[in-house]
């Protein structure tokens, strides 16, 4: 099968990678700290691209302003999206809106899913109606809107954003003087509203689901360890933790998997994923957040339908983490995402599609 890989290239200049001599004080400048932190380095394209070439032929398109005519030239059977975008509450959507007026079949959610799951707000609106727990919420779009409803601990965090993009170690307050400073913060920087929660005291986790339907799998669950942040900073897995204080070089203990979990709480932060997929109509695979209550009981905090893959252990990087451990190699989870578009699709190995000469 022809395949071909749609991705965002992170630049050697974006300035993500340098490692503080403490935790920093100040929340990243933007935009050149983390403008591009959602988009995927040289090493991570090249193991999709392995993985992929390891069973189909592979081209790549970078998902810049010439995708459109290069996927309209190229007519690949299937396109293996990974692809963030850059501008607008539409970027995660726009490749695979514009592989749907091309009649390109591609792997992931589609255009509606990848929209609703960038926007915080709508997310937690549609998870309320179906009944999945979820923090109780407000959304801002001015200082003047300050809800008064919500209990303090509270987390603050751009609407539409990623990759723990203006969630600063800043963005878990205890007071209205924090509150109002930190909503600020993100008004001004991130120029959209606020997403405004009530902080979650329990353990915190991530779920890695791979599948579609009766198949869908979630892999073993990750724990995020807080104990193992530098002294003094918040139990929260923060753009610091994420981006500074964890290096390749001397990557944080901060992971485990499996979680160590009684059977009856997997099962519940299994079936609550599971259920957010659904009401989300996620496709092929996701990642999810998941924190408990002080009651012990697991709510959805966001879902990532465009998952990070880093390739190597070392990176810390979740989904790939839960694939090995359970039993897949970063190659056999790449390929078992192609295997979930492909059923899902119910496209045939080695297809020619009559139409792509078509169109």
């Amino acid at each position: 099968m022809h395949i071909a890989l749609s991705f965002n290239l992170k630049g050697d200049a974006v300035g993500l990678m340098e490692e503080p001599a403490e935790p920093p004080s100040e929340p990243p400048d933007l935009p050149s700290d983390d403008l591009f932190a959602e988009w995927d380095d040289i090493h991570t394209i090249k193991a999709v691209e392995a993985a992929l070439a390891s069973r189909h032929q592979v081209s790549l398109v970078e998902a810049n302003l010439d995708a459109f005519e290069n996927y309209r030239r190229l007519r690949p059977d299937l396109v293996f999206n990974i692809a963030e975008g850059l501008h607008g509450a539409s970027r995660e959507a726009q490749i695979p809106a514009m592989l749907d007026l091309l009649g390109i079949p591609y792997t992931g959610s589609d255009p509606l899913a990848l929209g609703l799951c960038l926007d915080k707000r709508r997310t937690k609106e549609i998870l309320a109606h179906h009944g999945i727990a979820t923090p109780q919420f407000a959304v801002v779009t001015s200082l003047g809107e300050i809800p008064s409803r919500l209990r303090y601990p509270l987390m603050v965090k751009p609407t539409l954003e990623g990759s723990s993009k203006g969630v600063t170690d800043k963005a878990l307050v205890e007071n209205r003087q924090e509150l109002v400073r930190q909503l600020e913060w993100v008004l001004n920087s991130y120029h959209q509203p606020a997403l405004i929660e009530e902080f979650l005291p329990g353990r915190e986790f991530t779920a890695a689901l791979l599948g579609n339907g009766r198949d869908l799998t979630v892999l073993p669950i990750v724990e995020i360890n807080f104990d193992t942040l530098p002294a003094g900073v918040k139990p929260i897995y923060s753009y610091e933790a994420k981006w500074l204080w964890d290096q390749e070089e001397d990557p944080l203990q901060i992971f485990t998997c499996p979680a160590r979990l009684e059977p009856l709480l997997r099962l519940q932060i299994e079936e609550l994923c599971k259920a957010a997929f659904q009401a989300l109509s996620c496709r092929d695979w996701c990642r999810i957040d998941v924190r408990l209550d002080a009651q012990g009981r697991p709510q959805v905090i966001e879902l990532n339908p465009l998952p990070g893959i880093l390739p190597r252990p070392e990176q810390n990087s979740c989904f790939p983490k839960a694939a090995r451990a359970s039993g897949l190699s970063y190659q056999e989870m790449i390929l078992a995402v192609v295997d979930a578009a492909v059923t899902r699709l119910e496209l045939p190995a080695g297809l020619n599609h009559e139409r792509r000469r078509m169109l």
